[in-house]
């Protein structure tokens, strides 16, 4: 018997003013359902939907808006005009990786003497170290390009300053109070930077950076549009909002990945299923967690080896490398996840806490971020996973909607030796005779802290409608609402009294799979609800039932059809 009852909460969004969606549905030509909607997301004039439903690359804004732009491209131009080693440093997840593969391919092409460095997650951990300045120092480097990191580390540009290295940072994360002294910061994020975009991502700064090089050394534009493919990776990976910038960095990049993906990419996509168009879901899904797993299992070089290769063939071997860690990440995250269910569904006291906290000394360090979601999804606490690492207690931590997890961890900062993250995710370190008291300390500070409405997972969808408003002309627009992602989420619907025809089934693990209508004799809309299985009994004896829902195509066996993918079920 489960410790946790997961029933979901549903919440409606708020509804639009009439007057204003009246009056868009006509300047557009859209139907109040799907127009409301685009109101919701605020799109309220014709020119606002043109961009939302039309994004072009001149959408892009002016890379030397942001500050140090201009301070970053010529310290590259004085490096290449002086014959000065560049080592492009980048992060080890996916954002990090693509960031540099990004910005050293570019260089590359243009400049010999270049290379590139990515941290090791367990011997020097997140971000810059000590450890690489020294590496680049002794190797003769002059300047390093830090990529999705930097932005904190002001005691390592120091260092770096004092060896003779300097630095250009493009980071994405929230500044501290001290700005790092490096020749050129690239963060929209610092309070005096006015760029009108605050959202990119890592690897996003890092195509700022090329775009503004370029501009600068009158590169055509197509020598930047090239890694676009990379770019939409690296915005669907880190769950960065898809909204301005971010919307056209991936609408562009999908389509560049469908029809012209670079070596490494095409490699990888080579195991995977073909589609007509590819998604924000296929990155999420299949791309993103083989480009992170060489850095949780192996070296997250291989992951910008792969990215940068020049030939298929090399690709081919490296990619072979990179499923092979991805098989053996997710034979460690299955049999780490199964443990802590085990660890939580044993000890009854887990059912009056309101959060999760586990340990266990040989759990792969690489893998306990993933297993804290999957505790989340399964238990929705706010969550820490810890294993033990250089005789320390390190982990991931991640939370729920609407509570300040990096709040929560900073009221415990006396316990612990390092930390950083932000609101929803993450990282800390402290030492092993520490941990029973942070583990309480934790739970009190969550206690204290928490709302009971963010003990249970919400469901919020944009609009009620009868399933006879789901026509193709109505799904053909929908589709052009994508790609979707955090800031535009895939239009999540409500449709009350609805009842399956009587082929209700089982399918994969626990997935239920219906054929659905609201109407007799109306129209059967196909259906699967993932994790679902535990309605199946009263489903399948004809009662009827309310579904929030979204609508998606269903490619199977080169058929095509619309398919409703269930979110939840709520039976009267």
């Amino acid at each position: 018997m489960p410790l946790f009852n997961m029933s979901k909460r549903w919440t409606a969004k708020i509804e639009p003013e009439k007057d204003v969606v009246e009056a868009l549905s006509k300047a557009i030509n859209l139907n109040k359902v799907l127009t409301s909607v685009l109101v919701q997301r605020g799109i309220n004039s014709y020119e606002e939907a043109k961009r939302f439903f039309r994004p072009q690359l001149s959408y892009l804004h002016d890379p030397f808006l942001m500050k140090g732009m201009d301070l970053a491209v010529k310290r590259i131009q004085t490096a290449i005009e002086l014959n000065q080693k560049i080592l492009i440093y980048g992060d080890y997840d996916v954002d990090g990786t693509t960031a540099v593969a990004t910005v050293y391919s570019f260089f590359k092409q243009r400049y010999p003497h270049l290379d590139f460095y990515i941290p090791d997650r367990y011997t020097e951990g997140y971000g810059i170290s000590f450890m690489s300045i020294d590496w680049a120092s002794n190797n003769d480097f002059s300047l390093i390009i830090a990529l999705d990191c930097g932005i904190k580390s002001v005691d390592k540009i120091a260092y770096a300053n004092n060896k003779g290295v300097d630095f250009i940072i493009c980071d994405h994360h929230l500044p501290g109070d001290e700005i790092p002294a490096a020749i050129a910061v690239l963060n929209p994020k610092q309070l005096d930077c006015t760029y009108p975009f605050k959202e990119l991502s890592g690897a996003g700064i890092g195509y700022k950076l090329i775009q503004g090089y370029a501009i600068q050394n009158n590169i055509p534009s197509i020598e930047v549009e090239r890694y676009l493919d990379l770019g939409a990776v690296s915005v669907a990976s880190d769950l960065v909002p898809i909204l301005d910038e971010n919307r056209v960095l991936a609408h562009f990049g999908l389509k560049k990945l469908k029809q012209q993906p670079n070596n490494g990419l095409k490699a990888l996509l080579e195991a995977y299923p073909d589609k007509p168009e590819f998604g924000v879901n296929d990155i999420v899904f299949f791309i993103g967690p083989r480009i992170n797993a060489a850095g949780r299992i192996a070296d997250a070089k291989d992951s910008v080896r792969l990215m940068t290769a020049d030939s298929m063939e090399d690709a081919k071997k490296i990619a072979y490398q990179v499923n092979q860690h991805n098989i053996e990440r997710r034979t460690f995250d299955q049999s780490i996840t199964e443990h802590a269910f085990e660890l939580i569904e044993k000890d009854p006291s887990f059912i009056d806490r309101k959060s999760t906290v586990l340990f266990h000394n040989e759990w792969h360090k690489g893998v306990i971020g993933i297993v804290a979601s999957r505790l989340i999804e399964k238990y929705y606490r706010p969550t820490i996973v810890l294993t033990e690492s250089n005789g320390m207690a390190t982990g991931s931590a991640r939370s729920v909607e609407g509570f300040d997890l990096y709040g929560a961890i900073e009221a415990c900062s006396e316990l612990l030796d390092q930390y950083g993250g932000h609101t929803h995710a993450a990282g800390l370190t402290l030492k092993l005779e520490n941990l029973s008291k942070f583990i309480e300390k934790f739970e009190t500070v969550v206690a204290k802290n928490i709302v009971e409405r963010s003990l249970t997972p919400e469901i919020e969808y944009d609009v009620e409608i009868p399933l006879r408003t789901i026509t193709p002309k109505f799904f053909s627009v929908l589709k052009q609402f994508s790609p979707f992602g955090p800031g535009n989420l895939n239009p999540v619907f409500m449709s009350k009294n609805v009842w399956d025809v009587g082929d209700a089934t089982i399918v994969g693990n626990n997935h239920l799979k219906l054929s659905l209508t609201q109407e007799e004799g109306g129209r059967i809309f196909k259906a699967i609800g993932f994790g679902l299985g535990e309605h199946y009994d009263k489903v399948s004896q004809g009662i009827s039932f309310d579904i929030c829902f979204t609508i998606e195509e269903n490619h199977f066996n080169g058929h095509v059809n619309l398919q409703l993918n269930i979110k939840d079920i709520l039976f009267k």
